[in-house]
């Protein structure tokens, strides 16, 4: 599944929209983990991965910077997590984490989404019990038993470490994202890692043909690109490829 992960972060990448958006995207996601957690990225591992995958994603230092300066103040936006769950076009499964501070707003506005693409949107646990909640690392080579060695070496609970067309990816439970993360740092330097999160992978591929499921997919994830308080969709879609 190595390469068809990569091919699907870049697909999502390309909907996050314009850089504004992102930013936007961002700051709420770190002003809120720094307000909940505390400002210091040492002492806030949650803080920490997220500033670093912001800075992979070339958010602005200001931009991070100022998120963090407005947790240390005294009242501020309260923004709250929200998840929707439900089946997309092509019957896919999808799952939207949200921040928001309007919850009526943001349930009108995820719920269009789902009514004008013919998809169905659910009740809580309707599709996430077929998605692992995982710490997922995507980098280019060639010797995953290596690998998967290194990390075993580190008292690591991998879950796979697959190798497809030139891409290894490593799966593991969530809670050993930052043992992962040194275990790179210390033992394999050498590998760059393209993609390192902690991310909801689903058990299960939807392999969309028809033409008209595919552009009502496409239009569902700009729709939702478009909600400001969408932070992230995961979804079990499989397009085809160009």
């Amino acid at each position: 599944m190595g390469r068809a992960y990569q091919n699907r972060k870049l697909s999502m990448a390309k909907t996050a929209g314009q850089k504004t958006k992102l930013y936007s995207k961002y700051g709420k996601e770190i002003y809120v983990i720094a307000k909940n957690g505390g400002v210091d990225p040492d002492g806030n591992l949650t803080l920490r991965r997220t500033i670093e995958k912001a800075k992979k994603d070339q958010v602005p230092s200001h931009v991070i910077e100022k998120a963090i300066e407005k947790a240390k103040g005294t009242g501020g936006e309260d923004y709250a997590e929200a998840r929707y769950e439900g089946f997309g076009p092509g019957n896919c499964m999808v799952i939207i984490d949200c921040l928001t501070d309007n919850n009526n707003r943001t349930i009108k506005d995820v719920r269009q989404c789902f009514t004008k693409t013919n998809s169905k949107i659910g009740s809580t646990g309707t599709v996430s019990h077929m998605f692992d909640h995982q710490a997922v690392f995507a980098f280019k080579g060639e010797d995953d038993e290596t690998v998967l060695e290194n990390l075993m070496m580190a008292d690591i609970d991998v879950t796979d470490v697959e190798l497809e067309d030139g891409i290894i990816t490593v799966h593991a439970p969530h809670t050993e994202f930052f043992k992962i993360k040194t275990a790179f740092t210390e033992s394999m330097p050498e590998y760059d890692l393209e993609v390192e999160e902690i991310t909801w992978v689903p058990q299960t591929y939807t392999e969309i043909t028809n033409e008209d499921d595919i552009a009502n997919f496409e239009k569902f994830l700009a729709m939702l690109d478009d909600c400001e308080d969408v932070q992230n969709v995961y979804h079990n879609a499989e397009l085809p490829q160009d």
